[in-house]
């Protein structure tokens, strides 16, 4: 497939697409009203639309490599605070997929091009903060597919810790964090177990505190639900 051929591809689907309804993408433009932020892996093979099953306007999307959800990255904070604040979006997803490049990176401990080398760190850490329980799982794959639903779970729980989301929480936004794995030989996406909301805040947002000057009192941390995970042996994936 050349360049060519996605311009003529393009104007093929514009035709056929308003062929079926002449409004669609004036109705589009007019509107841009997303209910999903996601938050995925850069691979070709995980375009969130078509693993979803949803239409063009319907999802919010970011991708990096390995679905990283950095403090540091100003990218990932715009697209965040945009989705939420201006959006409006209730449900984020994190999703990470089995067959992920840079997770076999981060597990093998090469040497990647300089920028992608950097942007690993955070991947790394993830590595070290398991490293007792990767180790122990012997089969290289079932490791990397391990890791992969390490790596969704940590970047939940710093999502959780963004001041974005945790001023929706704050407020009583009903915003919901929820990480998912893809498995490329299936095209199927599964939950991991874990979602986040902020209903646990919500209780406190009228309290204050004991001292004097009515400081409102500390959050406490967002509700996790973790749902039971089978034996690694036992995994659909």
């Amino acid at each position: 497939m050349t360049y060519e051929t996605l311009l003529e591809n393009n104007r093929r689907w514009v035709d056929e697409t308003l062929a079926r309804d002449p409004d669609y993408f004036r109705d589009l433009a007019a509107v841009h009203r997303p209910r999903f932020l996601w938050i995925g892996c850069s691979d070709a093979r995980v375009p969130a639309n078509v693993v979803t099953g949803t239409s063009a306007g319907e999802m919010f999307v970011h991708r990096n490599i390995a679905n990283q959800v950095m403090p540091t990255d100003p990218n990932l904070l715009a697209v965040l605070q945009y989705a939420v604040e201006a959006l409006g979006v209730r449900d984020v997803i994190v999703c990470g997929h089995q067959g992920c490049g840079g997770v076999q990176a981060a597990l093998d401990g090469g040497a990647p091009p300089p920028h992608v080398d950097g942007w690993l760190g955070s991947l790394r850490m993830v590595v070290r903060l398991h490293e007792e329980e990767l180790a122990a799982i012997a089969d290289p794959a079932m490791r990397a597919r391990r890791l992969v639903e390490l790596n969704v779970r940590e970047q939940i729980h710093n999502l959780a810790r963004t001041p974005v989301v945790q001023a929706a929480w704050a407020g009583g936004r009903e915003l919901r964090l929820h990480g998912v794995v893809y498995r490329l030989e299936e095209g199927r996406l599964r939950d991991i177990g874990i979602t986040m909301d902020g209903r646990s805040l919500a209780a406190v947002t009228s309290t204050t505190s004991a001292t004097a000057g009515g400081t409102p009192a500390t959050p406490p941390a967002p509700r996790e639900r973790v749902a039971s995970v089978a034996p690694e042996g036992d995994r659909p994936w």
